[in-house]
Parts: C-alpha cells; sequence; structure tokens
C-alpha cells in the first residue's frame, strides 16, 4: 500500500489547525505514545490539581444549610459511592487505550455522531463550573483587594486564556508546582478548628439547617446537587489519557495513579464538601451576620485565618488561596470545554477550526453566567443539570462493565474512527435520552412532589439497566460498521498497549501512530482519524 497517493482537488478535509498538535493537544485523537513523555506521577498529580476549586465548599455549605448536617453528610456518601463506581472502568479506559471520554463514548454505545450531544453536556459542565468558579474568585478580588464583581468577573476570565494555550505541556508544570502551597492553605483552617474548638464538632453534627430531621427524600435532594459533579471524571480523563503504557515494570504505579486520579477524586472531593459545611457551622454559631457569607469560601477561610494571624496576612492568605485554586481548576475547565467543543463541531461541520477557537467561546459562555450571577441560584442549576450528567456518565460505565466484560455484546476493545462505527448506536444514546428526560420530569415534579426528591435514583437505574437491555434487543447490531480497519498490522503490543508504530497519513502528510490511522481503499493509502473526520464527501471513509 502506497502512502504517496494526494487526494484529489475538491475534497482536502481542512486540517490545517491538526498539524500544530503542541497547541491542539491530540483534541480529536488518540493520544500518542511518543507524546505521552510523562510518569504516572506527573500525570496522577496535574489531573488531581484540577480538582483544587472551592466550589465543594460552596456545595458543602449550600446544602448543609438546607437540610442540615446529617442528611447533607449522607447525600456526600451517596455522591462518593456512585461517583467511585461509575468513575472506575472510564477511568480504567482511558489510560489503558489513551483516549478522552468523548472517544471512549462512540464505541461505548453511542455511535460516531451519538455522542456529539454528550460532548454539549460536558461542554456544560466546563462552562457552569467555570462560572462557578470565577464567582468564587471575583468574591475574593473584591473582598481583598476592592475589585468591583463584573471586573473581577472579567479578570478571573482572561487571565486563564494564557495559560491554556500549550495544553499538557503547560498545566502539568502549572498542577505540580502549586499543589502544595495549595494544600497547607487549605488544611490549616481546619487543622486549627479541630484543635483549638473542638466544641465546634459537636455543634457541627448538631446542625439541622432548613430540615426538620433526618429523611431519605433530604439526602437524596442533597445528593442530586453533589451528583452535578459527576462529569467532573471527564476532566480527569483529559489528563488520563496521557499515561504511559502500563507494563510488568510499572503497573502498581500505574494502577495507583489511575485509581487515585481517576474515580479517586471524589475522595478529595467529598472530604471537601464535609470541610466547606463543617466551616459555614461554625461561622453561622461564631460570626456576626455569619449566616450571609457562611456558604461563600473565600469568607469560610478569612474568618478562621483572623482567628490564627493578623488581618493583613490573613486577608492576604485568603486572596492568595483563592485565586490559586480557581486557577487550578479553571485551567482544567478552560482546557476541557475547548476540546468537547471543537470535536462536536468538527464532526457535525466536517470543518476543524482549531481548539483555541472554542476555548474562547467557552470562556465567553462561563463569562456571561458569571455576569448573570449564576451563584444565588446554584442549587437548582446543579441539580438540574445533575440528571443530565448522570444518565451520560453511567450509561457508558454499564455499557463497558455490563455490555463489553459481562455479555460481551460490545467490542471489548474501543473504536472512535468514522467509518468504523455507525453514526447512532441506540444502546446508549436512546439508553442517554431515556434516563435522562424522564429523571428531569421527576426533578420538575411532573410526576408529583412525593418523588420529585428521588430524580438522580431514576437517572442512576434507568442509565445502568438500558444499555444491556437494548444491547439484548438488538443483538449488538449497531456497534461496528465494520471490523476492519484495512491496515495489516497489529493494533496493539505485547502488553495490551496501543502500538507506537507509526504511518503517514496521505491527506496532510503527517505522521501518526497505528491506532490513529485507518485504509483509504480510495487512494491505496493511509488517513488519519481527522483527516476521516473533516472528509465532506466521504472519499476516503472505507465503505461499510
Amino acid at each position: 500500500m502506497t502512502q504517496e497517493a494526494a487526494p484529489p482537488t475538491g475534497v482536502v478535509p481542512d486540517t490545517r489547525a491538526s498539524t500544530h498538535e503542541t497547541l491542539e493537544d491530540y483534541t480529536l485523537r488518540f493520544a500518542p505514545r511518543s507524546y505521552r513523555k510523562w510518569s504516572t506521577g506527573v500525570v496522577a498529580v496535574s489531573a488531581l490539581g484540577g480538582i483544587a476549586y472551592l466550589a465543594d465548599f460552596a456545595i458543602g455549605a449550600n446544602i448543609g444549610i438546607s437540610y442540615g448536617t446529617t442528611n447533607a453528610l449522607w447525600g456526600i456518601g451517596v455522591f462518593a459511592v456512585v461517583i467511585f463506581l461509575t468513575g472506575f472502568p472510564l477511568a480504567y479506559y482511558s489510560a489503558r487505550y489513551n483516549l478522552d471520554l468523548d472517544l471512549i463514548t462512540r464505541g461505548s454505545g453511542f455511535g460516531y455522531y451519538g455522542s456529539v450531544v454528550t460532548n454539549v453536556i460536558f461542554a456544560t459542565f466546563t462552562f457552569i463550573f467555570f462560572a462557578l468558579e470565577g464567582s468564587i474568585m471575583a468574591q475574593g478580588l473584591l473582598l481583598g483587594l476592592k475589585i468591583p464583581l463584573w471586573l473581577g468577573y472579567a479578570v478571573s476570565t482572561l487571565i486563564i486564556f494564557p495559560l491554556v494555550i500549550y495544553g499538557m505541556k503547560v498545566l502539568s508544570t502549572l498542577q505540580v508546582w502549586t499543589t502544595p502551597l495549595w494544600l497547607i492553605l487549605m488544611v490549616l483552617p481546619f487543622a486549627y478548628l479541630l484543635i483549638s474548638h473542638p466544641e465546634s464538632i459537636d455543634s457541627f453534627f448538631a446542625y439541622q439547617g432548613g430540615s426538620d430531621g433526618t429523611s431519605f427524600g433530604s439526602i437524596m435532594l442533597a445528593a442530586g446537587v453533589c451528583l452535578s459533579l459527576i462529569a467532573q471524571i471527564a476532566e480527569q480523563i483529559d489528563y488520563l489519557r496521557f499515561m504511559p503504557p502500563r507494563t510488568p515494570e510499572n503497573s502498581r504505579k500505574w494502577w495507583t495513579a489511575v485509581i487515585l486520579a481517576g474515580p479517586g477524586w471524589v475522595i478529595f472531593g467529598a472530604l471537601k464538601q464535609a470541610i466547606g459545611l463543617f466551616l459555614a457551622v461554625y461561622i453561622i454559631a461564631s460570626v456576626a451576620d455569619g449566616a450571609a457569607v457562611a456558604n461563600q469560601p473565600v469568607h469560610q477561610f478569612l474568618e478562621i485565618y483572623q482567628d490564627i494571624m493578623p488581618a493583613w496576612l490573613a486577608m492576604a492568605l485568603a486572596v492568595i488561596l483563592v485565586v490559586i485554586s480557581q486557577i487550578k481548576i479553571n485551567v482544567t475547565n478552560a482546557y476541557s470545554g475547548s476540546l468537547a467543543w471543537t470535536n462536536s463541531f468538527t464532526r457535525v461541520t466536517k470543518r476543524y477550526p482549531g481548539r483555541l477557537v472554542f476555548l474562547g467561546v467557552n470562556l465567553g459562555i462561563a463569562l456571561i453566567l458569571m455576569e448573570a450571577n449564576m451563584f444565588d441560584f446554584l442549587n437548582t442549576i446543579l441539580g438540574f443539570y445533575a440528571n443530565c450528567g448522570m444518565a451520560w456518565v453511567v450509561v457508558v460505565a454499564s455499557d463497558i462493565v455490563f455490555n463489553k466484560y459481562l455479555l460481551k455484546i460490545s467490542p471489548k476493545k474501543p473504536e472512535f474512527r468514522r467509518g468504523m462505527l455507525y453514526a447512532i448506536n441506540p444502546v446508549g444514546f436512546g439508553s442517554m435520552i431515556l434516563a435522562a428526560g424522564l429523571s428531569i420530569v421527576v426533578f420538575f415534579g411532573g410526576f408529583g412532589e412525593g418523588i420529585r426528591p428521588y430524580s438522580p435514583l431514576v437517572a442512576i437505574a434507568l442509565a445502568t439497566v438500558l444499555p444491556p437491555v437494548i444491547a439484548l434487543l438488538t443483538r449488538g447490531k449497531y456497534y461496528l460498521r465494520r471490523t476492519d480497519d484495512g491496515i495489516d498490522l497489529p493494533m496493539y503490543d505485547e502488553h495490551g498497549n496501543p502500538s507506537g508504530e507509526q504511518l503517514t497519513c496521505h491527506v496532510c502528510r503527517q505522521e501518526y501512530e497505528r491506532p490513529d490511522m485507518a485504509a483509504c481503499k480510495t487512494h491505496d493509502a493511509y488517513v488519519c482519524s481527522l483527516c476521516l473526520s473533516t472528509d465532506k464527501v466521504a472519499d476516503h471513509v472505507l465503505p461499510a
């Protein structure tokens, strides 16, 4: 098979931006072995650096104030279990096969175009949480530097853009170097209260908030707000896809990194939510007018810093903590959002404008949300979004666990390339639409107020059960359009890792590794996955 054949005039895909992979960071591609030079530890720390956000403190405080400590803690527990169980198969698949969650979703029951809707769900997650984190940063800038909120929103947005331009190469360095200071500043006030105010522990557990006692409905309402974070696993995966190949020599380190930085993020997230509630209860009980600011992380830390050190230093450290935390998470939100938008746009329009265009789009949407003061209706936004996020993530996890590994209906090895997949697979796409749709109706009281608190359970149950049911009914017919990509070279090495052998794409003239390539029978050559995505007339796509 020759590699020199040129595509005919008029059908050359638009891939000019794709050749600058230093900036593009393999947006729509398998992450090649030649690019993955980071150790397991660096990848894990970089991924966990993205959960430095302070929104967990606000979420914990909000659900505690609404439902009381006991209900909130049980809700946080439900959230942690669901996130860990659903996140594990996704994190493993990403690290093992070096794919982001959109590429995994395509071959896990959704089809080539079916996963576009999940990309929009994920992009929505990134700008909602960017806006939430940016709002917290603006509160810190207002408190410490007297910068008006409207200007603080703009500053917290614009500062992120240059940090995200170079993708993983800059983000890994940023996350590793800022983590130690962030940990010290975050743990200090909590440790201080435990040691110097042990009575605050009793007050914490006795706090009733707006509830009338412990109830399963209140627990599920609290869990529903927390479960809005379920799509965070997609951001963890945007780092985990750069894991080095797993070998017998690094197997233990590899598994440790995948578990901690993948589903393990929820352990740290749950702890932060509980600490946020703890700090809020202390401020409500101990500070005049504390109830008005108890759910704002910058005030939570400032009030306690002031008990330990001079006011000027307390203010400085509170602002530093807020700025570091928000930069650490919002570079991840911006980066992941740019990947998601670009992915969807390219598949729908067959044009690839480059990741940086949609970096600007994502930041612009987030800025509009901040200026609209989304912080005031946080619980409603997150509770609604949780139903969509849960339906997507749980459906993909269900397909991997049940359909791929237990029932063996779904192909075990992932597939994401155009031409190899059907446009839409009813197994995942249909399951997600049903699970999300019905749970949203429940969330807004469509089936009565009695069942309304249980919309998270509806989403989780349907998203777990429907994929194997629909897969059995369709007999797995809509997973693969083809089983042979036309290349007579092994896809995986002796350890089961994606092959590092390079081939030249005859369209963009760039070299990419074996898993990213397919045959082009029209021109008797090889073509990369992105050139397939941007092929407007399907000239390079293999026949069914």
